[in-house]
């Protein structure tokens, strides 16, 4: 097979990974990890060395610092604070403790030398957001232990990058010299890495704020210059890139007034890239001896941090919190490694392998060992597990509203009243603004892109309300979440196009979607009655007050949108359910105002 031939295989393997993770719900590493396994060692396909040459080495090092960049663009230092003490302590002392007794433990079990076992153990300090979410969504664990596995995941990320990268600096500045010049070489790595990452954060910050790019060029210019910078900050001190970028993401993350939603989501996607043709690329180097060569003590150790170093830091970590023993008990078996642990090890290794450094060739298969065995066993285990502690989240009732608009709050506003979990979502600001100021939750941005997939918050909440005016992503939205919830909990409002090559643009999964609150409710028509005065009301219905007592009060002035029962269970006007509320029943509706005043049936 030709070099270009196994190159379009890679990139046709790598998307059809993803896919069928996607389709299957588990992480993306595993999928891309048996791949490359499956043409590299086993099938002989693919030869990377063979086919990059002296290329390879150049690659990954791009692709690895193109990686960290876009993982520490999410780390925001107030957010630490802002996610509770267990959260806080994970990613400090939970992520010490796990690197110390981890590497601790690889000297001794396998025999490694300090600085090999030291660098693994920073390695596998990392969960991930990418790992961690697909496991959330199938576990659903109570929200308080949902949020502390999320938010440990995204903020780890890009903490336990930058320690692996301080590690990897200090063993390569200490390579056959004293242990002065050793620090010297190090204390000049951390200067320019710091330096230089923090300068290339203000200068292209800067550069973004005033508008110095077109809006075109803002992606690729940032790409340039963060792959530049690597580069540069490399030539200037050996093996300072990797830091520099790292340092660079955190600066620009941290930067006051600078939008970076668009950046993040160009550099989610070329990560995504990046990262499935890595995958298969660094498993295709694999060799099942690699494996073999590894043994009991192996097995030992993985063991040893599936069962004491996990626990450890989670215990540790929760003095002075409120979590239960059993909270505990789940939080120390969830503990996936990802891409981080994956694509740092196989660059750190590759550049010990060519500065002769007896048995780094070893640390790649461990790492993934490592990551295989976490996600796969804990994905199977995990929601028995969380069954049998009684902390599943009861089933997903609450809404996600796409669109923040005056008319999308009111509604949001109407069912948080009667407790069932709502979220706004929208890419306007304005709108996420006011939103808060109602105390509604919000995400800001696309909710159908991969920075939503990871950070959006959906406890509690399993249908999809498409509220919003932006005709062009109302049908990319409604069929994301059609995978996600279920086409059956996805409801839209009708779009009011009526001509025939509109409808027809349309897909046939998105115009089922197109049937909350009734045929003739649109948008605008929604909109147009709350700025006539048209108001959210509950109005019960009682053996003496029928459903048909209620439409024949309120006639054409009533919208009625959702129906709660006895049980609190909320049911949907659309056009294809003919709701009979029962007595007992509550109906949340939008009333227009009648001059002679409001019905007095009716309730907030």
């Amino acid at each position: 097979m030709s070099d270009l031939s196994l190159l379009a295989l890679i990139g046709v393997l790598s998307i059809s990974c993803q896919w069928l993770a996607w389709r299957i719900k588990l992480p993306a590493i595993l999928p891309l990890l048996v791949c490359g396994l499956l043409i590299g060692p086993t099938l002989g396909w693919l030869n990377p060395d063979e086919v990059f040459d002296q290329l390879l080495f150049p690659l990954v090092s791009l692709a690895v610092a193109v990686i960290l960049f876009e993982g520490s663009l999410t780390l925001k230092f107030d957010e630490i604070r802002g996610h509770g003490r267990m959260v806080t302590n994970l990613v400090s002392v939970g992520m010490l403790v796990t690197w110390v007794t981890i590497g601790v433990a690889t000297h001794f079990l396998m025999g490694w030398e300090w600085e090999l076992s030291a660098l693994f153990g920073a390695l596998v300090v990392v969960t991930g957001p990418t790992v961690i979410q697909p496991m959330i969504r199938s576990i659903r664990p109570i929200n308080k232990l949902a949020n502390i596995l999320r938010w440990e995941g995204i903020i780890i990320d890009p903490l336990g990058a930058l320690l692996a990268v301080l590690v990897y600096e200090f063993i390569i500045a200490s390579q056959d010299v004293a242990f002065l010049h050793a620090m010297q070489a190090f204390a000049k790595t951390i200067g320019i890495g710091f330096f230089f990452g923090w300068a290339a954060a203000k200068l292209l910050g800067l550069a973004l704020g005033r508008g110095w790019f077109p809006h075109y060029l803002q992606n690729v210019a940032t790409l340039t210059i963060v792959l530049g910078v690597f580069a540069l900050s490399n030539a200037i001190q050996h093996e300072s890139g990797l830091l520099t970028v790292t340092v660079m993401g955190m600066a620009m993350a941290n930067t006051k007034n600078l939008n970076l939603d668009e950046i993040l989501e160009f550099k989610e996607t070329l990560s995504v890239l990046l990262i499935s043709a890595l995958f298969i690329i660094l498993a295709a180097r694999l060799d099942f001896v690699q494996f073999d060569a590894l043994g009991v003590p192996s097995i030992i150790l993985l063991a040893f941090i599936l069962f004491i170093v996990r626990p450890l830091a989670v215990w540790l970590s929760a003095i002075g919190t409120e979590l239960r023993f059993k909270d505990k008990l789940l939080l120390s078996w969830i503990a996936p490694r990802g891409i981080v642990a994956a694509a740092v090890s196989a660059l750190f290794a590759l550049k010990m392998e060519q500065s002769g450094w007896e048995g780094a060739d070893s640390i790649v298969p461990l790492v993934f060992v490592v990551i295989m065995t976490t996600v796969v066993l804990q994905s199977l285990t995990a929601k028995p597990l969380a069954r049998l502690l009684g902390l599943i989240e009861p089933p997903a009732r609450g809404f996600l509203i796409f669109g923040a608009n005056q008319m999308a709050r009111a509604v949001a506003k109407s069912l948080k009243e009667h407790d069932i979990a709502v979220r706004l979502a929208d890419t306007n600001w304005e709108n996420i603004r006011m939103a808060r100021m109602d105390n509604l939750p919000v995400y800001f941005g696309n909710p159908a892109s991969e920075h939503a997939s990871n950070n959006i918050d959906l406890t509690g909440i399993g249908r999809l309300l498409v509220m919003s005016p932006y005709k062009q992503l109302n049908p990319l939205v409604s069929v994301y979440y059609q995978d996600w919830f279920g086409s059956h909990k996805v409801h839209g409002l009708n779009s009011g196009e009526s001509d025939f090559r509109a409808s027809h643009q349309l897909s046939e999964s998105y115009k089922t979607t197109l049937n909350l609150f009734g045929e003739s409710i649109t948008y605008s028509k929604l909109a147009s009655l709350h700025f006539q005065g048209a108001k959210m009301k509950s109005t019960p219905i009682t053996e003496n007050f029928s459903f048909e007592d209620y439409q024949q009060q309120y006639g054409a002035r009533t919208v009625p949108m959702f129906a709660l029962d006895e049980q609190k269970k909320v049911h949907i006007f659309t056009t294809e359910r003919d709701l009979k509320p029962m007595p007992g029943w509550l109906i949340i509706a939008m009333i227009s105002p009648e001059k002679d005043g409001e019905p007095q049936n009716s309730s907030n």
